[in-house]
């Protein structure tokens, strides 16, 4: 069993749209393989997928690839993946499942000046995004994920949201006549996407307009 690195913290109908992504998800990652799967979901809110098969070793390491993995132990100087649960003066709280979390301090962020609040705001890290960090006595985020996160900031502009899907998120754009101001929409959590503006778009204008058709938390990086 693989617990995935990514969280399904919506409830209801919107719970059972978000697993039945995943499935469709897992399927296509899992296709080509001679395997069995099931897909289950987790008080802490970390979905999992069950894997049996004589490909089951290939598929469990291409979904660590794909989704992360939440682990019980940490060992120094290792990746791992955990889930933006809080923040405060000091610095982001990760959730990494297991009931446990990991404090990445304020100086360990390495995201240029600004309290973790503002730089929260400036990359559009919105609440519950997958985060991958270096475990450790003094953890911090890992070179990897700081290098995305600013090249966010040298592309185009994007508005990042949570608590929806890819394929929902796509919806809302063309729903507010925002179709043709956007390059695409990239996953990054299950329910986490950044919308990719084309170069003209204005970024905090493209919220406005589609704010008031997604119940999400919504954060605009304009480079």
């Amino acid at each position: 069993m693989v617990v995935l690195g990514t969280k399904v913290y919506v409830t209801g109908d919107a719970r059972d749209r978000a697993l039945d992504g995943l499935r469709s998800l897992v399927a296509n990652e899992l296709g080509e393989l001679d395997v069995e799967f099931d897909v289950g979901h987790r008080k802490d809110d970390f979905p999992t997928v069950t894997v049996d098969g004589p490909d089951a070793t290939v598929a469990r390491n291409l979904l660590r690839e794909e989704f992360g993995e939440v682990v019980t132990t940490h060992e120094a100087g290792e990746t791992y993946v955990g889930t933006l649960d809080s923040w405060d003066d000091d610095g982001f709280v990760l959730d990494v499942g297991f009931g446990q979390t990991v404090r990445i301090p304020a100086e360990n962020l390495d995201l240029g000046q600004g309290s973790p609040e503002q730089i929260r705001k400036r990359f559009g890290l919105v609440q519950h995004m997958p985060l991958r960090f270096v475990a450790g006595d003094d953890p911090r985020l890992a070179d990897e994920e700081v290098d995305r996160l600013y090249d966010w900031t040298r592309g185009n502009a994007r508005v990042n949201a949570n608590s929806v899907t890819r394929s929902e998120a796509r919806a809302t754009v063309n729903r507010a006549g925002h179709a043709q101001d956007i390059v695409t929409v990239e996953r990054i959590g299950l329910l986490e996407q950044s919308i990719v503006c084309n170069p003209d778009t204005d970024a905090p204008g493209l919220l406005s307009d589609i704010g008031r058709f997604m119940p999400s938390e919504l954060l605009a990086v304009v480079p």
